[in-house]
């Protein structure tokens, strides 16, 4: 019994080696580094010491803070906007549609994710540009005068983050909506509640791991995009992906842009665990769902 237990040990050990590996090797060195990286300055050639000025740098100057906060209202508004669209069509699929007309509609929820971001976030930029297809449809229907700019707008930048990660809220919720019993809801309308009682305190309720596991995966991925901010914002996009990215690439401030990517970290991880309480989940039930 005990070499039966140790085998079926070691068998554990080398089915979860390779994952531990990749956890280690690609996301704890690399933070560990960085979080280095972020505590220094360079006084000279090649000559550093423990400082926290990269910090003082972010609250000091408000270009800094005012793009980070602005990233943070974004993304959360990215959030709160793809779980409304992806609601009804999640309960479609998963309550409505049956066999092939089921699977057909995940599969056009899925093919546009057949292609890369970038493919898709440029197909936004060839349909919304002043020389695009919907600015010239605009003047066809009398609606414009001339074919308007509707590229680098803040309503543009949402429009992107919500297409290219609806899919991610749809998935989760699938999954929860499928496991409630709809015996339930017709007990519901026997007892006679209505269409708004029956989602508030049945369906919401049941699906609520899903919800949190969806805004979860959608708002880290919207906080730390970085090409649909910048191709559809141009510029002006103020999104602090841009400035770790310029800290890094362009001034080559390693320094600076490690604590960028750090503040960024703290950021995304508050959220995450106001939302787990303010939905009052557990972040290993809510991980069950993804």
């Amino acid at each position: 019994m005990p070499e039966t237990s140790g085998r079926s040990r070691l068998l554990l050990a080398l089915l979860l080696a390779p994952a531990v590996l990749w956890l280690v090797g690609l996301i704890v060195l690399p933070h560990l580094e960085l979080g280095v990286l972020s505590l220094r300055a360079r006084v000279a050639p090649r000559v550093y010491e423990p400082s926290l000025a990269q910090y003082r740098t972010f609250f000091e100057e408000p270009l800094y803070w005012h793009t980070f906060v602005r990233t943070a209202v974004m993304s959360v508004l990215a959030t709160t906007l793809t779980l409304l669209l992806a609601f009804p069509i999640a309960w479609t699929i998963a309550k409505i549609a049956r066999g092939r007309t089921r699977s057909l509609l995940f599969v056009l929820c899925l093919i546009p994710f057949w292609v890369s971001e970038t493919v898709r976030t440029l197909g936004w930029m060839i349909l919304l540009r002043e020389s695009g297809v919907l600015p010239a449809l605009l003047v066809r229907l009398g609606l414009a005068d001339v074919p308007p700019e509707l590229l680098y707008r803040d309503a543009t930048v949402l429009v992107g983050l919500v297409y290219t990660s609806l899919l991610f809220m749809v998935v989760p919720l699938i999954g929860a909506l499928d496991t409630l019993d709809d015996s339930l809801i017709e007990a519901a309308y026997d007892l006679g509640g209505n269409g708004f009682d029956i989602l508030r305190r049945i369906i919401i309720p049941h699906a609520a791991p899903g919800i949190t596991a969806g805004c979860i995966v959608v708002f880290m991925l919207t906080l730390g995009n970085y090409l649909t901010p910048t191709l559809l914002g141009g510029k002006n996009s103020l999104w602090f992906t841009e400035q770790i990215y310029t800290q890094f690439i362009t001034r080559f401030n390693w320094e600076q842009g490690a604590a960028f990517g750090f503040l960024l970290l703290v950021l995304s991880t508050a959220i995450v665990w106001f939302g787990l309480q303010l939905a009052g989940q557990k972040f290993g039930d809510v991980m069950r769902r993804t």
